[in-house]
């Protein structure tokens, strides 16, 4: 009876013990030469990265170790850990290394299979339907929506910076959730009047379950996640968001119906004049819809919802520390303040115009610099799904690639004064003796950011218009930047800063 209970008990220990045997040793058949160890057994280094906070420290010291590419291993499973430039261009541009790694397959209760989270034929075929959405003619048409939210974005903060030292995050958080709803939806969502909605409290909550369950094992295990807490509140804050996605689907599938119903009617030549005006992202979407059947309701609110969650978070975490930046380096900030003056010239608070954001030069190396320090989507992950060649060895089907552009960012890649916050870095002259990958903060290749172009010109208006209203202070006290990263890079403690009104 006993050696029964032995047996029993010892059985899947001594499974699990040849299997992470088997699994490593494959591996490493492959990846021997890769700087790095397979770190504790059966562990790897999951107790070295088991938080967001953890992970950013453990890979700097990994980078600032090797000076190179690494590896390590979460339990028997290896990342390889990209830095040089050569080898991101490598990887971003490759045709046939595009599935998204395995942390990505915490947003498809929320995203489904959408741009970010696909892949396949499906995923190009959407890549090809949402591609028109950012064709400049369409993009100008944002602008009336950047500037409006951009004046209650100011007034609060102009209310806010009377009570003394202010943390800017969750203002623009709120303020760029504003933005992607109404430019990708058509809805105002008014997350800024109303920070306490179901909507901002449910998004805001699947964002951290997110990462709660890329950083918990027990989470992490699908079999077990589903006798969690975690699960039933996220399910609470699935409906409320799937199901507002929805209703503004439907309805706005009516409105185009009846308009279409009314341009039948109507002889006009400015007929479509009122609809094609709006022209958002949805438009799009359900205009493809109704010639392609297999473009379904919940394809188009998985799209709807990727660009809600992409959208946000990443030019909210841009815009913060750009501000940050600026509040630290008064000379720059002085100088991005002076070309402002010449584009407005005596007007600086009237509405901002497509012209206005393309003479912004400076203030765009501004931008690109504190993207470089504080690159907003600091890591890109990769599947191998077949046998491929790199370098003097075959990467093996199962691998994880982890691309780390916040590495790359910040490295010798970026110039000797790396640390050195200098946007002139960024002068096409000197930004021509660097290769060409060593700043990708859009990514790049065939899975670049098919929004890159909406984002600079929401952060240059943005920006802008907070640079016009206030001068960027320190606050009252120290405030040393303690980063965290999932999937987007983030100040541990808020960004706070002092907003002094230049018309008082």
């Amino acid at each position: 009876m006993l050696v029964e209970i032995l047996a029993v008990i010892l059985a899947p220990i001594l499974s699990w013990v040849i299997y992470w045997s088997y699994r490593v040793h494959y591996f490493e058949k492959y990846l021997k030469n890769v700087p790095g160890t397979t770190g504790l057994p059966f562990l790897g280094h999951i107790l070295e990265i088991n938080s967001p906070k953890k992970l950013i420290e453990y890979v700097m010291k990994c980078y600032r170790l090797h000076n190179t590419n690494f590896k390590c291993y979460l339990g028997s499973q290896a990342y390889l850990n990209i830095t040089d430039p050569e080898d991101l261009e490598f990887f971003l541009s490759s045709p046939i290394i595009l599935r998204k790694s395995d942390a990505y397959n915490y947003l498809h209760s929320w995203a489904g299979e959408g741009l970010a989270t696909g892949s396949g034929s499906r995923w190009k075929k959407h890549r090809k339907i949402v591609s028109p959405a950012f064709h400049f003619n369409k993009l100008e048409k944002f602008i009336d929506v950047f500037n409006t939210q951009s004046n209650i974005l100011v007034n609060k903060l102009e209310r806010e910076s009377q009570k003394g030292d202010i943390n800017v995050v969750p203002f623009v958080t709120r303020y760029a959730l504003d933005i992607i709803c109404e430019t990708t939806m058509g809805t105002c969502l008014n997350a800024q009047d109303d920070p306490n909605s179901k909507y901002v409290y449910s998004s805001n909550l699947l964002t951290d379950i997110v990462i709660d369950r890329m950083f918990s094992p027990l989470l992490s295990i699908g079999v077990l996640y589903p006798f969690s807490r975690t699960y039933w509140r996220q399910k609470f804050a699935l409906k409320v968001v799937h199901t507002y996605a929805k209703t503004v689907i439907a309805n706005r599938r009516k409105d185009i119906l009846r308009n279409l119903r009314m341009d039948e009617n109507t002889i006009s030549p400015c007929k479509n004049e009122k609809r094609n005006k709006k022209n958002i992202f949805l438009d799009i979407l359900l205009d493809y819809s109704q010639t392609d059947n297999t473009f379904t309701e919940e394809q188009i609110r998985e799209e709807v919802d990727t660009f809600i969650y992409g959208g946000h978070d990443t030019t909210a975490s841009a815009i913060s520390f750009t501000l940050y930046c600026l509040s630290r380096h008064p000379e720059i900030q002085r100088k991005a303040y002076e070309e402002l003056k010449a584009i407005y010239f005596d007007d600086l608070q009237r509405k901002t115009t497509y012209k206005d954001l393309q003479e912004m030069s400076y203030l765009e190396m501004v931008i690109k610099e504190s993207m470089r320090i504080y690159t907003p989507v600091p890591v890109i992950g990769r599947m191998i799904e077949e046998d491929t060649a790199w370098r003097d060895t075959i990467l093996p089907k199962g691998l994880m690639i982890y691309l780390w552009l916040y590495c790359t960012h910040n490295s010798v890649n970026s110039g000797e004064d790396f640390e050195r916050f200098n946007p002139e870095r960024f002068n096409v002259d000197v930004s021509k003796s660097r290769h060409p990958f060593s700043f990708v903060p859009f990514s790049a290749g065939p899975r670049n950011c098919i929004g890159q172009k909406f984002a600079m010109m929401e952060l240059k208006c943005t920006i802008s218009a907070i640079l016009r209203k206030f001068e960027l202070c320190p606050p009252s006290f120290e405030q040393p930047i303690v980063l965290s990263s999932a999937l987007v890079l983030k100040s541990n403690d808020g960004i706070y800063m002092k907003l002094k009104s230049r018309y008082s």
